[in-house]
């Protein structure tokens, strides 16, 4: 399997599967002089992990992130940094059943016709599981950026099914374990996804991330452009099936004296272009949108075939998501920060002499 690597000058490769023995990274193009140690990974993997709340599968993984190289006395050496996290609490006999049969929605059929054997157990390879590794990476990206940019990466979930929130409070997000920013409505989440998993089906979720702080000019003109590095990580991601910058398909209803962000001495009037204009960074806020699609293990039976070629019923069993976007939150945060990272070093190799120029427009839209 090619393509499993990603970044040009801050390179992200990753490796294993979701029940074999363990699962990987490497960072190539680290930066020297990062002060890391393992237990500053813990955060954002346990904002990740299953099991932690009712409303996840109940695997119940360890995620101790092991430093293999790259890191001395605490700190990057500038030589490729490798993680490395155990599996710890893989049941690969939930999916025993499975071995002769397609899941509907899954990649099982595709897997199977492009390299002729798959590992069925979590789906192997495909498993959202090996997410655990990009936000692992991502630790590493959002310190960077922050110590050396004051960039602030953070996300929250903006619609669960039909529900959006009603009110919106950065510190309501990191309180309650579906990442919304409605503190009243989450009494409403619990009872919608209690009722979604006794009847055995699952929903789909939008997640939204934004990046504060990014210094204007990062990105290229043209195949290199930020927002579509951006949208290739984002639509990487396990179950995502669209993904917006900005105003996103939005923009289709806007007329143009509308969508235009007017430029004033004092600022932007507005940030319908995301904080990116012609594939480069205005200073504004970079802001992003993903759709995840409902998770397809459910236990309603549904319609498939097996690989004798008939046709047969599955009902997928084992411990799985009512809602995968409920935990993406900070995989999408991760994302935008590892391509952020890589562009930050792509533009300072390139365009570290320009300097300021002027006129110069305040980044934050008012």
């Amino acid at each position: 399997m090619s393509s499993n690597s990603f970044g040009k000058l801050f390179t992200v490769t990753t490796f294993g599967e979701s029940h074999g023995p363990a699962i990987g990274c490497v960072i190539d193009g680290c930066p020297p002089g990062i002060d890391i140690a393992p237990e500053e990974f813990r955060r954002d993997l346990t904002r990740r992990a299953t099991g932690t709340s009712r409303y996840t599968s109940q695997r119940h993984e360890a995620d101790e992130v092991e430093i293999l190289s790259g890191v001395f006395d605490g700190r990057t050496t500038g030589t490729p940094v490798a993680l490395l996290i155990r599996n710890t609490d893989a049941r690969s006999k939930d999916y025993t059943e499975l071995a002769d049969t397609f899941r509907p929605g899954h990649a099982d059929y595709t897997y199977w016709q492009k390299y002729g054997i798959r590992d069925h157990r979590g789906g192997g390879r495909a498993s959202a599981r090996e997410t655990t590794m990009r936000v692992a990476a991502g630790v590493i990206a959002k310190k960077w950026l922050s110590e050396k940019f004051h960039i602030v990466v953070r996300g929250w979930l903006a619609q669960l099914g039909p529900v959006t929130p009603r009110a919106f409070d950065w510190d309501a997000v990191e309180a309650n374990p579906f990442f919304w920013p409605d503190a009243a409505m989450v009494p409403e989440l619990e009872t919608y996804i209690d009722a979604l998993r006794k009847s055995g089906d699952s929903i789909g979720a939008r997640v939204n991330v934004v990046a504060e702080n990014v210094p204007v000019g990062w990105g290229e003109p043209i195949y290199g452009k930020l927002d579509g590095e951006l949208a290739s990580a984002l639509m990487s991601i396990n179950a995502v099936k669209g993904v917006e910058i900005g105003a996103g398909f939005a923009a289709v209803t806007q007329r143009g004296s509308e969508h235009r962000d007017e430029m004033r001495l004092d600022g932007f009037t507005s940030n319908h272009a995301g904080g990116i204009l012609g594939g480069i960074s205005t200073g504004q806020d970079v802001v992003a949108s993903i759709a995840l699609k409902p998770a397809s293990s459910i236990l309603i039976p549904g319609r498939t075939i097996n690989l004798a070629g008939e046709e047969v019923e599955v009902r997928t069993k084992g411990r799985h998501d009512p809602c995968v976007g409920i935990r993406a939150t900070p995989i999408a945060e991760a994302m935008m920060a590892l391509v952020l990272m890589d562009q930050a070093l792509r533009h300072r190799a390139q365009c570290r002499d320009v300097g300021e120029v002027t006129p110069r427009i305040p980044g934050d839209a008012r």
